[in-house]
């Protein structure tokens, strides 16, 4: 009988004993089989050709969405071994126009599939020949829009307020007052000229429409008339008429063979000598030399230039000295936000191509 009380009271404390350490057992089974998955799926990544992380190429803030989804090599990486990484790559993400796909880069990726593009512009591609290797190309279109016309916007204020001088009186050390003659032009109730009515273009005129301004449009083919009364837009088919009106002529165009060098000595002579040319598109887009010459003898008043040809403009390049003009490094699309959901988009492209799926964003040649 003792001995019966005694294998029962054994069998009460050693019970919850054996049961932890059933489920101490259970569990560890159980995170096995969790990091063999994470493994499998770790080793089942495809691997993605990049620039470089840092100062000329990705920022660390958005690499853990290309993490996430890529095994990613740098191209300084790669080109140390190339026999070994070529045949594994099967995307390319181009940043900045980087790495640059040149035929001589391409012969080394046999497996490649996609090259998914950061940005709208394509110009820098040779999608024909890109495209005839079996390469699919995509971009990042919608995401870039409101980041875009803000800057639009910001280059034409700070070109009429003259802001960037203001800050320049400020700032100088020996300053003993403030003149009261940097003079601006008045942004409410002038005219807006949007050469370009796409989707960035759309966004800008939004924003004008919030300054009260008086907005005309050049575009391609003509927006409907929900769209144009949406930002109380009127069309100019004939773009001479949207240079003759404008206070601010805004350039919003794609770079194509038929936009390059649009804006030239001619049409810069139909514009007002009170009036302001903004580029926000491609450099290309402009004439230079014949800027410089329209800026230097007032035939329009500014320039303000988020973009130009190259990029940057060498040191003893005459607009760097002019005093109406205002350049920014073409960082139209440079916030975090945009940043992130460009990286994204271009994730998204990238691995649609890889497994077989609709492709949201890609982009064929004419």
């Amino acid at each position: 009988m003792q001995s019966l009380c005694y294998i029962r009271c054994v069998r009460r404390l050693w019970g919850p004993v054996q049961s932890s350490r059933l489920l101490k057992v259970t569990n560890m089974h159980r995170s096995s089989r969790q990091l063999q998955h994470t493994k499998v799926m770790e080793d089942n990544k495809p691997w993605a050709l990049v620039s470089e992380v840092g100062k000329l190429g990705y920022i660390e803030e958005v690499m853990d969405i290309l993490k996430q989804h890529f095994h990613i090599i740098c191209h300084k990486d790669f080109l140390q071994n190339s026999l070994v990484h070529g045949p594994k790559i099967q995307a390319i993400l181009m940043w900045e126009n980087l790495p640059a796909a040149e035929p001589s880069l391409l012969r080394l990726l046999p497996s490649l599939k996609v090259l998914a593009n950061g940005g709208v512009g394509i110009d820098h591609l040779d999608l024909p020949y890109i495209t005839s290797l079996g390469v699919k190309v995509t971009n990042t279109p919608g995401v870039v829009s409101d980041a875009t016309a803000d800057m639009a916007m910001g280059l034409l204020l700070a070109s009429a307020r003259r802001i960037v001088e203001g800050h320049q009186i400020v700032a100088e050390p020996n300053i003993a007052y403030i003149a009261q003659n940097l003079m601006g032009v008045e942004v409410t109730g002038s005219t807006l000229g949007i050469i370009g009515m796409g989707h960035i273009g759309c966004k800008i005129a939004q924003r004008g429409k919030g300054f009260d301004m008086k907005i005309l449009y050049h575009n391609r083919n003509r927006r409907s008339v929900a769209d144009e009364q949406a930002v109380g837009a009127s069309y100019r088919e004939n773009m001479d008429d949207l240079l003759k009106e404008s206070d601010f002529v805004m350039l919003a165009v794609n770079l194509t063979p038929e936009t390059t060098g649009l804006i030239s000595h001619r049409e810069l002579s139909l514009m007002k000598p009170t009036a302001t040319l903004v580029n926000i598109s491609r450099g290309l887009v402009v004439d230079q030399d014949a800027l410089v010459k329209a800026l230097r003898s007032g035939t329009i008043r500014a320039a303000a230039l988020d973009v130009t040809h190259p990029e940057p403009l060498p040191r003893d390049h005459p607009l760097r000295g002019l005093p109406n003009v205002l350049i920014t490094p073409h960082v139209g699309t440079n916030t975090y936000a945009t940043t992130r959901k460009m990286v994204q988009k271009m994730a998204d492209n990238a691995l649609a191509v890889l497994n077989g799926q609709s492709i949201p964003n890609e982009v064929k040649p004419n």
